[in-house]
């Protein structure tokens, strides 16, 4: 069973439960592209459970049943206090911290599932699926819709974007998701990803960046 909880970047715990994640599909424009996807006019949500949730300082361990997983870095924050049908305001009250999410794809699964016609589940919240990192409060940061984001693995450049680049801003993203899923304290929202999505394999070594001042590194277990 997993021993993840949340914590602040002094690595002192939150006093929140860990609940789910609520995940949003093609939030940034040159992703979409790049999969080959038409912008969505509205989000396209997904969740993964609390088992999906590890630490992003421990090594990220990769899925037996899959031989293509892909990284897809986000910004991700966390939920202080209850939503439902929330406005904009309501939700920037709630939002207690940001961190730097991973979300692990195991893409040859997601394309068959495609081809059939059936769920992404097992593509996207399998158990291990969300590595994220400790949290940064939210008064560090100026504004939610101008936080620099940025994934380098092996000391390459693969992805850069930045929050002003989504489709559906933060406060609006997680407003239009508590219309269908209440989100209680401890719960998290993922923002999306920029383009440069791609392949992990054993061994790889990965900085993250949430704005200017915080890195975070892990790297990909090795088999």
């Amino acid at each position: 069973m997993s021993t993840y909880f949340h914590q602040h970047v002094d690595g002192s715990p939150f006093d929140l439960p860990v609940g789910k994640a609520v995940c949003v599909g093609r939030n940034y424009v040159d992703h979409a592209k790049e999969m080959g996807n038409e912008v969505p006019d509205e989000p396209m949500l997904f969740m993964k459970p609390s088992g999906a949730f590890v630490k992003l300082s421990d090594d990220i361990v990769l899925p037996s049943f899959s031989k293509d997983v892909h990284h897809e870095v986000e910004m991700a924050v966390l939920i202080g206090s209850g939503l439902a049908n929330a406005t904009p305001e309501q939700v920037i009250e709630s939002i207690v911290a940001c961190a730097v999410a991973i979300d692990l794809t195991a893409r040859d699964v997601q394309a068959a599932a495609k081809k059939k016609g059936h769920p992404w589940e097992k593509a996207k919240a399998f158990d291990g699926s969300c590595p994220l990192s400790a949290f940064v409060d939210v008064a560090a940061f100026a504004s939610l819709a101008d936080i620099d984001l940025a994934l380098t693995v092996n000391g390459e450049l693969r992805q850069q974007g930045n929050t002003r680049d989504m489709v559906f801003p933060t406060a609006e993203l997680v407003a239009h998701a508590s219309t269908y899923f209440s989100l209680v304290p401890g719960d998290v929202v993922l923002t999306g990803t920029p383009a440069g999505v791609g392949a992990l394999v054993a061994g790889d070594v990965l900085l993250v960046e949430l704005g200017s001042d915080h890195r975070f590194n892990t790297r990909v277990a090795k088999t």
